[in-house]
């Protein structure tokens, strides 16, 4: 709904508008304006905040147009109850808004056709399409950005000569303001129409699809990774980005959501947004071979309907869940898993997808995944909690937040000897359901309030020099950051359209931004001390980051456990439905090396005393075991493993299209014969 600011400024708005009635009833000049500056300040307070209020209110017949129609009535009404009808400034006042409003067409229109006539059928990354075809610059932010709520404002001019001329009982000033009223609008409809014809517009669909085609044509992709979904779903592209990268083929990434480019991490990899699918069928994808589908959506039919590329699902995480054995993947050539698991877990679930058909590739996205020797001499343990979200059936074995969460906290907190708490929930968390949205705000403030409390007991201490020094690289680091964010790579540009013509990315930058990640990563768990309790949320640090600090985890039933696997880390998962420890193991692989825990935790003991003495850990070999059948062999690496396999789908595809056309040229010889 808003922020309490928002709420406010929305009711002062709305409140406004009676006030103004009132005022122009009595009638009273200093009540009407001070009224009207009140509905003025809170409408663009609301606007520059961006505000979902702002959209609601225009679903109940109070859109910004009608506002401002409401407020010039009421200045009208005004007129004529001090006696003014028959005065100029009255006529004057209604030719104006008369003229002003005749002006919101043909400003609309320019706005509108100019944002169109930009949106290009396809945007790109890292793809040379300002050699091919010229995209001209964008037009000033400043002509576009908020532009109804900018056209609509200059009548403020006009409102408040015509309110100084009822107070002086003179017309001059009010004409005043009328003249620059409907001058301002005059000139910015003028100044929008260089943008609709001429040099300043870009080239038509037509000639932009040509280009793309052209640049395919040169580049000649091999493989592709296709993605479709919500700007919130851009994780599951972004954690292929890298694989992508170190392919030994030439790599292509195509999205269908505008959205989803805007949401994508840098990257190296050429990148095209097709949002339409009739524009992406008539692609010239004649040299791609192997197509790589990370989720299971509607849209990847525009790509499976190509025959002459194998397509392979890889999915974006391997678990137990449901939608790791999608019975939609057997439209796919292949299905690549990660280990073992991933092929005897379709084979389980009998949805379709033939065992000769599944490739175990590894998960080449867990390399970053440090190993664990255990806890280094003299720092206590930190244990990682990192529940799931609720998932879209609010299914209470999803999740260990609502029932567990608080439960696994506390104990953790409190244990004795201490540990560290690392609370970092999914980014999804309480979409769905209030009841985790809620019991998430608790763990936080446990959490935090623990970490004030260790703060200041006596047995802590803090080298406060070294996390002032620590503090100071982030700060550092961060600027830089935006700086290198702010230019180049198509990222702060006018527009769409120039993003796509200055998009190609400037490797030297793009490794500096790489190496300051890194950089950032260790200056932010120097800025802390090694024993306080921290809450997590945002993109950074990453997931696999706070693996990397952590010495445990604590989790519900996702891919995050088949990821910290990696590790080799004693870990935790809550039976959250209640199924009983066998039953719980039966169903769920990643969870057979672990310590399972009811609802009520009272069984984390046992993980933070595997944690404390790795010696006497009794699942410390069935965590290698399971390791292996998960994730599938150290050597060879995932990233060669991947490779291998693409370049084996690769001959299969091309050995199909060679059949194709031999068969097709058998058939036209006995045709002519």
């Amino acid at each position: 709904m808003g922020s309490a600011a928002e709420l406010a400024a929305a009711a002062l708005m709305m409140l406004g508008f009676p006030a103004l009635m009132l005022a122009a009833l009595v009638p009273s000049i200093p009540a009407f304006a001070a009224a009207a500056a009140v509905t003025y300040l809170a409408d663009h307070y609301l606007h520059r905040k961006g505000s979902y209020l702002v959209n609601r209110l225009s679903k109940v017949r109070a859109g910004l147009s009608i506002r401002f129609l409401i407020r010039q009535l009421l200045l009208i009404l005004l007129l004529a109850r001090l006696s003014l009808a028959d005065n100029l400034i009255y006529y004057g006042a209604i030719a104006c808004f008369i003229a002003f409003y005749g002006l919101q067409a043909p400003h609309g229109a320019l706005v509108t056709l100019i944002r169109n006539r930009r949106r290009l059928p396809v945007a790109t990354r890292n793809i040379d399409l300002a050699s091919r075809i010229r995209i001209p610059d964008a037009p000033s932010r400043r002509l576009l950005h908020r532009s109804a709520e900018k056209m609509l404002h200059l009548d403020l001019v006009a409102v408040v000569g015509i309110l100084v001329s009822a107070a002086l009982e003179s017309a001059a000033v009010g004409f005043v303001g009328i003249g620059i009223t409907v001058g301002l609008g005059c000139a910015y409809v003028l100044a929008l129409m260089p943008y609709v014809r001429g040099a300043k517009t870009p080239p038509n669909a037509d000639k932009v699809l040509a280009a793309v085609d052209d640049w395919l044509a040169e580049y000649g992709p091999e493989t592709v990774l296709y993605f479709s979904g919500s700007k919130d779903s851009a994780y599951q592209v972004n954690m292929w980005l890298e694989t992508m990268e170190q392919l030994d083929s030439k790599p292509l990434i195509i999205l269908r959501e505008r959205a989803i480019l805007n949401n994508l991490a840098p990257t190296t990899v050429p990148v095209i947004c097709v949002p339409g699918g009739v524009h992406l069928m008539n692609l010239d994808l004649t040299n791609v071979r192997v197509a790589l589908y990370a989720a299971n959506v509607g849209k990847n039919i525009h790509l499976l309907r190509v025959p002459t590329m194998k397509h392979v699902f890889i999915g974006h995480g391997d678990s137990d869940k449901l939608a790791s054995v999608n019975p939609y993947s057997k439209v796919y050539d292949e299905v690549w898993t990660a280990g073992r698991a991933g092929r005897d877990r379709y084979a389980i679930a009998d949805v379709g997808v033939r065992d000769e058909d599944i490739v175990e590739v590894g998960r080449p996205q867990l390399a970053p995944i440090q190993g664990w020797n255990g806890v280094p001499e003299g720092r206590i343990p930190t244990v990682l909690y990192a529940p799931t979200w609720e998932g879209w059936d609010n299914n209470p074995g999803n999740t260990s937040i609502v029932l567990a969460g608080e439960n696994i906290v506390a104990k953790l907190v409190k244990a004795d000897p201490p540990v560290r708490v690392l609370y970092k929930p999914h980014p999804f968390t309480g979409t769905v359901s209030r009841e985790a949205g809620a019991a998430h705000r608790r763990i936080t403030a446990l959490v935090e309030k623990a970490a004030a409390e260790r703060a200041g007991d006596s047995r802590f201490t803090a080298d406060t020099a070294a996390q002032a020094a620590a503090g100071a690289e982030l700060t550092r680091i961060e600027a830089r950051l935006a700086e290198l964010s702010g230019n180049g790579g198509g990222n702060g540009k006018g527009d769409e359209a120039e993003a796509t013509r200055d998009g190609l990315v400037d490797i030297a930058r793009h490794e500096e931004v790489a190496r300051l990640r890194t950089e950032w990563n260790d200056a932010y768990w120097r800025s802390f001390p090694v024993w306080e309790h921290r809450v997590i949320t945002g993109a950074e640090p990453r997931l696999y980051d706070c693996f990397n600090v952590s010495d445990a985890m604590v989790s519900d039933i996702s891919s995050v456990v088949s990821d910290f696997i990696a590790s080799g880390k004693p870990y935790a998962v809550t039976d959250s439905a209640e199924l009983g420890v066998e039953e719980f193991k039966r169903q769920n692989t990643a969870v057979r090396a672990a310590t399972i825990l009811s609802n009520s935790a009272a069984e984390l003991g046992g993980l933070l005393d595997a944690v404390r003495d790795p010696s006497g850990d009794p699942l410390a070999e069935d965590r290698k075991d399971l390791k292996r059948y998960l994730l599938g062999p150290d050597e060879p690496t995932s990233m060669e493993q991947f490779n291998t396999a693409v370049a084996n789908l690769a001959i299969k595809a091309e050995a199909r299209n060679v059949g194709q056309e031999s068969r097709t040229a058998a058939t036209g010889a006995e045709l002519t014969a």
